[in-house]
């Protein structure tokens, strides 16, 4: 593996660590405050540090946002379900199931995606190895859940 996979697949781990933190700290924060508001201030701080970010790094593209096709820009908007959807869910199931079935949830539709090749992007078959991967996610989708409630059950007993 050259250092350049190797450096790109630490980036997307610490990624995934964010947003598990990301999802633990705003399912508290949506618990205290409302979900909206949870929602509004992730994506209020994104958009400032983002907008940082563009005005100290962002090389000058010959293309702006405005000359894209407009399809392309529906990508903003899979990012509120997101946040939402997991500030809701991390009250109910708790940060590790719903970070799991997101994962779960972006691995089934990106080898949709690579398989048919949608949205502009390379196509990569199907295999019997991708399709292995998925059921293994779904299995610890399963085995997390269920120690979620066998753990639920316990508690519920020592109380009583």
């Amino acid at each position: 593996m050259s250092m350049t996979l190797i450096f790109m697949i630490v980036l997307a781990l610490i990624g995934g660590a964010a947003l598990s933190i990301q999802a633990a700290l705003n399912g508290r924060l949506g618990d205290n405050v409302g979900v909206f508001k949870s929602a509004f201030l992730t994506f209020s701080v994104g958009a400032l540090v983002t907008a940082l970010l563009i005005l100290f790094f962002e090389p000058r593209h010959s293309v702006t946002l405005l000359d894209v096709p407009k399809w392309q820009l529906l990508g903003a908007f899979c990012g509120v379900p997101y946040i939402v959807i997991m500030v809701v869910a991390v009250q109910r199931i708790g940060t590790a199931v719903a970070t799991v079935a997101v994962i779960f949830g972006q691995l089934t539709m990106s080898v949709l995606i690579d398989n048919f090749g949608w949205f502009g992007n390379e196509m990569i078959p199907l295999s019997s190895s991708r399709l292995i991967a998925i059921a293994c996610l779904a299995i610890a989708l399963y085995f997390i859940y269920a120690s979620n409630k066998a753990a639920t059950k316990r508690a519920q007993v020592a109380v009583e």
